[in-house]
């Protein structure tokens, strides 16, 4: 009787401990992410946005709203230099709102669906269907995926690692890397809440705005200088032909053009002014993360505020990934 006991005991161990040792596949946790999104009504989650493609490190606390099934709401910040913007998208279109110039754009665009997204977990879940290539790999808390991208500028952040929570599928992290697998962005999420309830208004472009100048002073109107940027990687071959500085109604413009015997940019500098009314601007083009703050793309400019100073970047025979290179790297003082 105790010999036959102990067989069954013997084997309901056995099956529970093959059980327990189960990993799921990758297939089961793309099906698992891909039910979870389909599913969830929207979230809210905070992050830490770390940007390494210069000599000074950019962190950024990124706070973001999703509502199903289309309305979204992010907000960049850099407590350090007091700059904020929100990215937001509502049943009127898609804006970006710089509250210390009070300034809004608005855009026709398809964004966020356009390209990948580091801080949306909806992006990068699409990043993990679409890639059926991507590498898999199950941790005792963690899966970690390893895809291909679809930025605007692919070339220089062609992959990523993206890890989520075994408990909840949560986004845990993101790292987008270059080909040689240096990690170039980074993005920590340190709170994940799914089918959050978000109050009335929380999408509207003029709350927005008025609540983020609370915290966001709106830029003083005096002329005060500002430092003359260069970028820091431009196409091979390429080199600063002519630098000329003109005063106008708003101050000091700057004017940088650079080229090669095919290809050439000029890149435009002025003191930013705050708007008087906060009425949205119409933009043509998307909107573009550059990665210390959000731009307009076209097929051949690109143009951003930054520091309280406004930046455009126009060029001739550059590609869409070379335009970009130019853009990213024009954010802190360099050498000629």
């Amino acid at each position: 009787m105790k010999r036959r006991l102990f067989a069954v005991l013997l084997g309901l161990f056995t099956i529970f401990a093959l059980t327990g040792c189960m990993q799921k596949s990758k297939e089961d946790v793309v099906r698992d992410l891909d039910a979870k999104v389909k599913k969830m009504t929207g979230y809210q989650a905070e992050a830490k946005l770390s940007i390494k493609t210069g000599a000074e490190l950019q962190e950024y606390d990124v706070d973001i709203w999703h509502s199903k099934p289309t309305y979204y709401r992010v907000n960049l910040k850099n407590s350090k230099k007091d700059q904020s913007q929100i990215i937001l998208r509502n049943a009127d279109g898609v804006f970006v709102l710089t509250p210390a110039l009070n300034k809004s754009f608005r855009f026709q665009s398809d964004w966020p669906q356009n390209s990948s997204q580091s801080y949306l977990y909806e992006s990068l879940v699409r990043d993990v269907l679409k890639d059926k290539e991507a590498t898999f790999k199950s941790t005792d808390d963690y899966y970690v995926f390893q895809t291909k991208t679809n930025y605007q500028n692919h070339n220089m952040i062609p992959k990523q690692e993206i890890t989520f929570s075994k408990k909840d599928l949560a986004p845990v992290g993101v790292k987008l890397m270059d080909n040689d697998s240096n990690v170039l962005v980074e993005v920590k999420f340190s709170k994940v809440k799914f089918d959050a309830k978000f109050d009335k208004g929380a999408f509207d472009m003029k709350k927005n705005m008025s609540g983020a100048q609370m915290e966001v002073p709106t830029a003083a109107k005096e002329d005060k200088p500002f430092a003359i940027l260069y970028p820091n990687d431009v196409p091979k071959g390429m080199k600063q032909k002519e630098e000329k500085q003109l005063q106008t109604s708003n101050g000091k413009r700057v004017i940088l053009t650079y080229g090669d015997s095919k290809k050439s940019f000029t890149l435009i500098q002025e003191k930013a002014k705050a708007a008087p009314t906060s009425a949205p601007i119409s933009v043509s083009g998307e909107p573009v993360d550059l990665g210390f703050t959000v731009g307009a793309l076209t097929e051949n400019s690109v143009t951003w505020a930054h520091n309280g100073v406004d930046y455009t970047l126009a060029a001739k025979g550059l590609t869409p990934d070379e335009l970009l290179t130019v853009a990213r790297s024009v954010y802190e003082k360099a050498s000629k």
